[in-house]
C-alpha cells in the first residue's frame, strides 16, 4: 500500500554556509523543488530492520535511565521511568524508527545534515488507531529536528490534537476516603480489562471455594472493559475513585535546561534533555487507565497502599505487571509483605513485549514455549516461573458449536436468507486503520477467491469500537461480511467457524485448541503468533497463501500432537484450580507449617515439570 502523499510535509535539501541542510516545508512546496525532497509520509512507510530498531532502543532507553532515571519518584520510591517505562519506551521506538527511515533515503544518507523544523508545529502528537481508549503517542518531524538540536521558539510541546483534548482539574489530589466495611481480604487483584477480568475471576472462583477472600479492583476506564459483579460468595469488587484517572498537570522535575548530554543513535545526536521534555508530555496528559498521567500514579500509590494497609492480604494477583498500573501494584505488593503472582493473560512472543520484564514473584504462563521467555524477563530476585495454562481457556470445553455457528449464519444472512456454505471469523487487534485495511484486503481477496462459498465475520478487539470496519461491510463485491457484536467477540462465535484468521490474536490459540483451522495472516516480515512453526497454524503472507490454505482445508487433516498443543498452552480444564493452588500454599510456607491456611493440600500446584526456580 502506498502512502498518501497529499497535505502534511515534506523535507527538502537546502543549504547554509555551504553545508547541507534539510527543511520541512508544506508539502505543497514540493512540486516545485528542484533539490532532493520527500514528503514525509514516505518516509514513515520506509521498513527498518527489527533487531536494529530494538538494539537502537536499548542503547536510547539505557542513555535515559543514566541520565534521568531519579529526575522523579513517587512517595514510595517507585521512580518515573521504572513505571512509566511502557509508554516511554514506545515513544523512544517512534522516535528512533523515524531516524532509521531517515538514514535509509539515499539522498540524505549521502549528504546528512541538521534539520530545520516548521514552525509553529507540534511536538508531540498522536498516531491514528482503532483502539477506543489507547493514546498512540509519537514525535513529529519538528520534534525529530528539536531533538537533534534544532531552535524551536514558536513550537508547543503538544499538538492541536493533543492541546484540544479535555483538560480536567487538577484540586482534588487527595484519594477518596476507602469504605469502612472492607475488612481483612486473603487476594487483592487488580484488572483494567476485560481480558485481565476473565482470566482472573476463573481463579478468585477457585479461592472462593477454598475459603479464601478476595477483593478485585477494578480499574477499567472504558466501561466495555470494567468486571461485571457476579454473585460468587467470597468475592467483593469495589472500583477505583470515579476521579482517580482525570488528573493531569505539570510531571515536576522532568523540565529540563538544555545542556551537552545526548546518545548517538546511527549518527545522530539525540539530546537527552529534550527528550526528558518531550516525554513529560505523556505523563502530563491523562491516558485512562492503559497510560495514566504520573499525578494520577501517584494518587493511585496512595490509594493502593490505603487499600493494603485496610486488607492486609497474603497475596497481590496481576494479569499485567509490566505497564504503569501493574509496575505499581507490584512495587507496592513487595512494600507492604504481600506475595506478587502474575498469570499471562495473552500470547507473548520475543518480539512483542513492549518491554520484556516481569515484576511479580510467581509467573503463571501458559505454555511450555513460554517458560524461557518468562525466566528471561522476570526481574524479583526470587521468582518462579510455572507452566499452568490458561484459566479463562478452561471453559472452552463447553463452547456450544451449534449455537455460535447459527449465530454466524444470523450474522450473514438475515431475516432467513441463505448463509454462505463455509464461514472464517477474523480476530482482530486495535491496529490503525491502514493496518486493519491491508488486512481486510488480504483476507477478502483470498476468501474471494478459494473455492466454495466463503462468508467473513470480523470480531473486534475487546478494546476496538465496531466502526472501525464499517467501510469493510459495505464492500462493493467479494464474499459477504458481518460484524460481531462486541460483546460477543472472537471467544462466543470462533467454534462455529470453518477457520479463523488474525495475526496475534490469543483466540488462534484457543481455535486450535479447539480443532478449528488458523491462518495467520500479514505480510512478510510482519509479527505473529508464530503457532504455524507449531504446525497448529497455516502462515498467509498474501492472498494467494489464504486461498491455499483453504483449499487444504478440504483434504483429511493428521490429528495434532498433544506436545504441540501443550508448547502454547497447557490445557487440561483446571488451570485455574492449579493456580489457586499454588498461591495458597505460598501462603500457607509463608506462615509455616503449623498455621496452614490451605485445609486440603491436594496434588502439588507445581509437579516437578511444570514449575521451575529461575534462580
Amino acid at each position: 500500500m502506498s502512502p498518501r502523499t497529499t497535505g502534511g510535509l515534506g523535507l527538502v535539501r537546502s543549504a547554509f554556509a555551504g553545508k547541507p541542510t534539510w527543511a520541512l516545508v508544506g508539502s505543497g512546496a514540493l512540486a516545485h523543488a528542484r533539490a532532493d525532497h520527500v514528503h514525509t509520509a514516505e518516509l514513515e512507510a520506509t521498513a527498518v530492520d527489527r533487531q536494529e530498531l530494538g538494539a537502537c532502543v536499548e542503547d536510547a532507553m539505557d542513555a535515559l535511565d543514566n541520565y534521568g532515571a531519579s529526575l522523579a519518584s513517587t512517595p514510595g520510591g517507585a521512580g518515573w521511568l521504572h513505571v512509566q517505562h511502557v509508554p516511554v519506551r514506545r515513544f523512544v521506538a517512534e522516535i528512533v524508527r523515524k531516524l532509521l527511515a531517515l538514514n535509509a533515503w539515499a539522498p540524505f544518507a549521502s549528504a546528512p545534515g541538521p534539520l530545520v523544523l516548521a514552525p509553529y508545529e507540534g511536538l508531540v502528537g498522536l498516531r491514528s488507531s482503532s483502539s477506543r481508549e489507547y493514546l498512540a503517542y509519537t514525535v513529529t518531524w519538528s520534534g525529530i529536528a528539536y531533538l537533534l538540536g534544532a531552535a524551536a521558539p514558536h513550537n508547543p510541546t503538544r499538538s492541536a490534537q493533543l492541546r484540544n483534548r479535555a483538560r480536567t482539574g487538577t484540586a482534588n489530589t487527595e484519594p477518596s476516603p476507602l469504605p469502612s466495611n472492607l475488612g481483612q481480604q486473603d487476594v487483592l487483584a487488580l484488572s483494567w480489562t476485560s481480558r485481565h477480568a476473565a482470566t482472573l475471576m476463573p481463579v478468585l472462583s477457585e479461592l472462593a471455594r477454598d475459603g479464601q477472600k478476595s477483593l478485585l479492583l477494578d480499574l477499567a476506564t472504558d466501561p466495555a472493559e470494567r468486571c461485571t459483579a457476579g454473585s460468587v460468595k467470597g468475592i467483593e469488587l469495589r472500583s477505583a475513585p470515579s476521579d482517580l484517572f482525570t488528573l493531569s498537570g505539570t510531571a515536576e522535575g522532568l523540565h529540563l535546561p538544555d545542556d551537552e548530554h545526548a546518545v548517538n543513535i546511527k549518527g545522530h545526536g539525540l539530546q537527552l534533555a529534550r527528550l526528558v521534555r518531550l516525554l513529560s508530555v505523556l505523563l502530563e496528559t491523562s491516558g485512562g487507565c492503559t497510560q495514566p498521567s504520573w499525578r494520577t500514579l501517584v494518587r493511585a500509590e496512595s490509594w493502593l497502599d490505603d487499600m493494603l494497609s485496610t486488607t492486609r492480604p497474603h497475596t497481590v494477583l496481576l494479569s499485567n505487571d509490566t505497564s504503569p498500573l501493574g509496575v505499581l501494584a507490584a512495587h507496592a505488593a513487595e512494600r507492604h509483605g504481600a506475595n506478587s503472582v502474575h498469570v499471562q493473560h495473552g500470547a507473548w512472543t520475543a518480539e512483542s513485549a513492549a518491554w520484556p520484564a516481569l515484576h511479580s514473584r510467581d509467573i503463571i504462563v501458559m505454555g511450555d514455549r513460554d517458560l524461557a521467555l518468562g525466566r528471561a524477563w522476570v526481574r524479583h530476585p526470587d521468582a518462579e516461573v510455572y507452566v499452568l495454562g490458561q484459566p479463562r481457556f478452561d471453559v472452552l470445553a463447553g463452547l456450544g458449536r451449534e449455537e455460535q455457528r447459527r449465530y454466524l449464519e444470523k450474522l450473514l444472512a438475515p431475516s432467513g436468507r441463505r448463509a454462505p456454505a463455509r464461514i472464517a471469523v477474523w480476530a482482530c487487534q486495535p491496529f490503525s486503520p491502514d493496518h486493519l485495511r491491508s488486512h481486510a484486503d488480504l483476507l477478502l481477496d483470498g476468501l474471494g477467491k478459494a473455492d466454495g462459498e466463503w462468508g467473513l465475520v470480523i470480531a473486534p478487539h475487546p478494546a476496538q469500537g465496531a466502526d472501525a470496519y464499517a467501510s469493510l461491510v459495505k464492500r462493493d463485491g467479494g464474499p459477504l461480511v458481518a460484524v460481531a457484536d462486541p460483546r460477543v467477540g472472537a471467544r462466543g462465535c470462533l467454534a462455529g467457524a470453518d477457520a479463523l484468521a488474525s495475526a496475534y490474536s490469543t483466540c488462534g490459540i484457543e481455535a486450535a485448541l479447539l480443532g478449528v483451522p488458523v491462518l495467520e495472516i500479514g505480510p512478510p516480515g510482519e509479527r505473529t503468533l508464530d503457532m504455524a512453526a507449531h504446525g497448529l497454524a497455516t502462515r498467509c503472507h498474501d492472498a494467494g497463501g489464504v486461498v491455499e490454505a483453504l483449499s487444504a482445508l478440504r483434504e483429511a487433516r493428521t490429528p495434532i500432537p498433544q506436545t504441540a498443543l501443550d508448547a502454547v498452552c497447557r490445557w487440561r480444564g483446571d488451570s485455574a484450580a492449579r493456580i489457586a493452588r499454588l498461591i495458597t500454599d505460598r501462603a500457607a510456607s509463608a506462615t509455616g507449617p503449623g498455621n496452614s491456611i490451605h485445609q486440603d493440600a491436594g496434588a502439588s500446584a507445581s509437579p516437578q515439570d511444570e514449575g521451575a526456580s529461575v534462580r
